[in-house]
């Protein structure tokens, strides 16, 4: 399977989960949206560093029940599949080690929103994670040269997240787990 590298038609029926694998492991971040392949560009400095830290922040206050990660793929069908940029995941899961999680087994998706990635981390990827039952979403933007983290949760009933947050100095909340995150650790210091 070349053709997302060739600029050639998707397969039949469009791409799935079983193509993904096929792929060669080259360092491009692929995912799946009904069928359809998507390629972003590497994510630039600034993300990078805010999801290294957001990552290791989460990971001093996490609960043995539970681990941190990311950028490792969440399959929500056979023709969806993301990548979120940090990620809460029940410590059983993480015990397997996998390539991959089943939503089931995620806590907690963040994105961090870039240039091109506001539709899909505003609109598209949380609306795809709540239908699936992902208990909990962040999402960090940059807003007039700061770090600002919403926080969400999944109303089960509607499968909707609700924002319970909007956090410029502290994370302050007490889901998925007590935390008292300061944001400014978040924060490059070339931002």
């Amino acid at each position: 399977m070349t053709a997302a590298l060739q600029g050639d038609p998707p397969p039949d029926g469009g791409w799935t989960t079983d193509d993904l694998d096929a792929l060669p492991e080259d360092g491009r971040r692929r995912e799946l949206l009904d069928g359809v392949l998507l390629v972003s560009p590497s994510p630039t400095m600034v993300h990078q560093i805010i999801a290294g830290r957001l990552m290791v922040a989460l990971e001093e206050d996490c609960p043995d029940d539970l681990a941190v990660g990311q950028a490792v793929e969440i399959r929500i069908s056979r023709k969806r599949s993301f990548i979120p940029d940090v990620l809460v995941v029940t410590a059983v899961a993480a015990e397997r080690r996998p390539a991959k999680f089943e939503p089931h087994e995620v806590v907690l998706a963040v994105e961090i929103v870039s240039e091109g990635s506001q539709a899909m981390d505003r609109l598209t990827k949380p609306g795809l994670y709540a239908k699936v039952g992902i208990p909990f979403y962040w999402r960090i933007e940059i807003e007039d040269g700061e770090v600002v983290v919403y926080t969400h949760k999944l109303d089960p009933v509607d499968e909707l997240y609700t924002q319970t947050g909007r956090w410029t100095k502290f994370v302050d909340t007490g889901e998925p787990f007590p935390m008292n995150l300061s944001i400014a650790r978040l924060r490059p210091r070339h931002l």
